[in-house]
């Protein structure tokens, strides 16, 4: 075993941490080196979605002593940026030890002379987003690790205006962090009065705010019969998704009952996550039974929903994120045109792995479309630079995240399952289902297609091994792809784009991250990117054609799966 994972192991051993930590630890060094590797070899780091991991015992774990230190850095980074009083507001979703964890959280706070507004209960972490700003906080966290499997627990942390943390913020709280010597440095205790529990009043706020949003009011009106299937996938959306479709007029809403209790062993499903199709598939069991119009599905946090609707044929299917994406910017957009909503300065935005079909419709209407890196944090960091000239309306990413408005600053299922269902109604009141707007939205501006396949890799030798794929896509970038020439390699770590024929390099104007990403001859686009809360690596595809009607669609579609799957095998990915 590494010396330096062994010498870490064995000061959880001396370092004054509880009976039971110490016995799982022994217990691990001698019977589970593996085990020991993995829960030692790093430090927990904030990545894209903060502090995620396997819960249990060691630095590389979810426990109360990782939360713990992570929460002293952070104080102490707060209290070197701010003067005065220091408030900080903090909730909790359903996962098992989430309550636990977000009260280790808020204890440390106030030892640390924070005032600190602790949710009650469970509550989205939209509604955190929002609590900062509406209490005028500096910081806030929400414990969650999304959509993660059961064994995983997170902790996202937040800065003033309701973001997560971006540099430098991000970073330097981590320095504080591994500053700190061991767990004696850490208060735990002290100063419970600067707790106060929050609740109902701010529901009130969040809920207010959300039923402004709607745009067609009394569209919802005349059809609030809409026939709605939601599910909470045992997570937090339970508290809200049912209140906020009531606000906006909806009477019609059908709730599964089998996940709608808030569980952090999600007893029905493998992975709370409605991006999987298996997650969804007692909602759409019920969705059919019902006849429905529309099925919708959240995580835990609710942060991320998924939907599905009837195709032509009456077949009940679940549409992607970057689909959603584009039928809720296209309905927000075209809305407040007709509205007479629209103004100039208005703009939209989407990370740079989301459809390049939201930036095609948003030429034309003459919006602005912005890119950014993959995580909500870089579209709210936009938002801050750019508040006080533009209006943002609204922005999203294929990761099943969309944000309506600028009063939240992280992605929100609550507002994006009352926009989703509005548009539905919309839809319907002309005559027409989602899936058919979503086919003209194709033959409009060409039909899109995108695809993604994640690789776990797990442990130390993993993260090496995609170090080593990434390094290597750099170092012998492939020449073409499914026979058609690359034209241009995108590297977002690098922080410029090559076009091959000329070797010219021209700047990319985002913070590095990295990603690479290959833009072929034919229009195909390939993405590279390890993921910053999971050990994955993920490669996304997006291909195109002209559609000249629906009656193409079956045809158009099966080339375009044809070209994803050849471009799979010619990277020799699947």
């Amino acid at each position: 075993m590494d010396a330096n994972i062994l010498s870490k192991a064995e000061q959880w051993l001396n370092g004054g941490y509880d009976p039971e930590t110490v016995a799982t630890v022994q217990k691990l060094l001698k019977e589970n080196p593996d085990e020991i590797t993995d829960a030692f070899y790093r430090n927990l780091e904030f990545g894209t979605g903060g502090l995620r991991g396997v819960m249990g015992v060691g630095t590389n774990r979810m426990n109360k002593y990782t939360v713990g230190v992570a929460t002293q850095g952070f104080a102490n980074y707060l209290k070197k940026s701010f003067q005065g009083e220091i408030k900080m507001a903090i909730a909790h979703d359903s996962r098992n030890n989430s309550r636990f964890f977000a009260e280790v959280t808020a204890n440390v706070m106030a030892a640390n002379g924070i005032k600190v507004f602790l949710f009650e209960a469970l509550r989205p972490t939209p509604e955190l987003s929002f609590a900062i700003r509406h209490l005028g906080c500096q910081a806030g966290v929400v414990v969650t690790a999304s959509h993660n499997p059961r064994e995983y627990n997170g902790y996202k942390a937040y800065w003033n205006d309701g973001a997560q943390l971006v540099p430098p913020h991000d970073k330097n709280v981590i320095l504080e962090v591994e500053k700190i010597a061991g767990i004696g440095e850490v208060k735990w205790t002290g100063w419970e009065e600067n707790i106060t529990l929050i609740g109902k009043e701010l529901d009130e706020a969040y809920l207010t705010m959300l039923k402004s949003l709607s745009v067609y009011p009394e569209i919802v009106a005349r059809q609030h019969d809409l026939k709605i299937v939601y599910t909470p996938i045992h997570g937090t959306g339970i508290t809200l998704v049912p209140e906020i479709l009531q606000r906006f007029g909806f009477t019609n809403v059908h709730v599964v009952e089998e996940q709608s209790k808030p569980d952090g062993n999600f007893p029905t499903v493998v992975y709370p996550n409605p991006e999987e199709a298996e997650a969804m598939s007692i909602g759409l069991k019920k969705a059919a039974a019902l006849d429905a119009d529309i099925l919708l599905g959240t995580d835990p946090d609710s942060d991320r929903v998924g939907i599905a609707v009837k195709n032509h044929t009456g077949k009940w299917i679940l549409l992607n994120g970057n689909q959603t994406a584009v039928l809720l910017f296209n309905y927000i957009v075209e809305a407040r045109k007709r509205k007479g909503l629209a103004q100039p300065n208005d703009y939209i935005c989407k990370t740079v792995v989301t459809s390049d079909l939201i930036d095609v419709f948003a030429a034309s209407n003459n919006i602005t479309c912005y890119n950014t890196l993959t995580g909500f944090k870089w579209i709210a960091d936009l938002i801050r630079r750019k508040e006080a000239t533009e209006k943002f309306i609204c922005g999203g990413e294929e990761s099943y995240g969309y944000m309506i408005g600028d009063n939240v600053r992280d992605k929100d299922a609550i507002a994006s399952v009352a926009m989703i269902c509005e548009m539905a109604a919309y839809a319907k009141n002309e005559g027409r289902s989602l899936y058919e707007q979503l086919i003209d939205i194709y033959v409009r501006y060409g039909f899109y297609k995108e695809s993604l396949i994640s690789i776990t890799k797990k442990g130390m030798k993993g993260a090496e091994e995609i170090a080593d794929m990434m390094s290597s896509y750099r170092q012998h970038p492939p020449a073409s792809i499914n026979g058609s020439p690359v034209v241009k390699i995108f590297d977002y770590q690098l922080s410029h784009v090559t076009t091959l024929a000329t070797g010219e390099q021209t700047p990319i104007d985002l913070p590095k991250s990295n990603v690479l990403q290959f833009l072929t001859a034919d229009g195909s686009r390939i993405s590279a990117r390890p993921s910053g809360t999971e050990p994955k690596i993920k490669f996304y595809f997006s291909v195109h054609e002209p559609l000249e009607s629906i009656a193409d669609l079956e045809r158009v579609e099966q080339q375009l799966d044809a070209k994803v799957t050849n471009i799979i095998h010619d990277m020799q990915l699947g």
